[in-house]
């Protein structure tokens, strides 16, 4: 069974949508912008943006997934250190590089997604951690479940935007701590 081909102007509406919804939270607290916002930087009507959002929050989601779905095929597949085939420290830096370059890029809207204890119950948060789960485990860490979270948290997008934007350091200062603490925590035991 095929499924009919979205009309041009759903499609257009969809990227209007989105580029609109880009720009506020780049521009404003993500989390204060509303609905009506959107609908009016984007010019269209408020039934044509709840047909396709139910609120700002997946809005969001939706400018992220494909950057965070490229990010996740790199770590499955791509090549060593962030692909397979490093040792799991060296994998673990590569991944802490990779994913302040997501928050580098993306921070506005990272803070708009379920805010605090919500963010634990998202995709990627279970992609990450399942990621460095893994990891610990195959570099024999002790207690992977507990450690997984502790070691996750430095990419919490609050303490990045404090980090960045409170205390002004730079990304390539906060990549190259987190690369310290990955070498620091899992033993180099060339084990890819």
């Amino acid at each position: 069974m095929t499924l009919p081909r979205q009309r041009a102007d759903a499609m257009r509406n969809r990227a209007q949508i989105l580029a609109a919804a880009e720009q506020l939270f780049t521009e404003r607290e993500p989390r204060s912008v509303t609905m009506d916002q959107i609908a009016k930087a984007a010019g269209v009507g408020r039934a044509t943006l709840y047909r396709r959002f139910p609120d700002p929050t997946s809005i969001a989601a939706a400018l992220l997934y494909e950057d965070e779905r490229m990010l996740q095929e790199r770590l499955a597949y791509g090549p060593p250190p962030l692909g397979p085939g490093a040792p799991p420290a060296l994998r673990l830096a590569a991944f802490y590089a990779a994913a302040v370059e997501h928050l580098e890029r993306h921070l506005p809207l990272t803070l708009g997604i379920l805010p605090g204890p919500g963010r634990f119950t998202a995709a990627t948060y279970g992609q990450w951690r399942a990621h460095v789960r893994g990891l610990l485990a195959a570099a024999g860490a002790a207690d992977p479940e507990v450690s997984v979270d502790v070691l996750l948290s430095p990419l919490a997008p609050e303490v990045y935007q404090f980090q960045r934007h409170t205390l002004g350091f730079p990304p390539e200062r906060i990549t190259e701590t987190l690369g310290r603490l990955a070498r620091g925590v899992l033993p180099d035991n060339r084990i890819g």
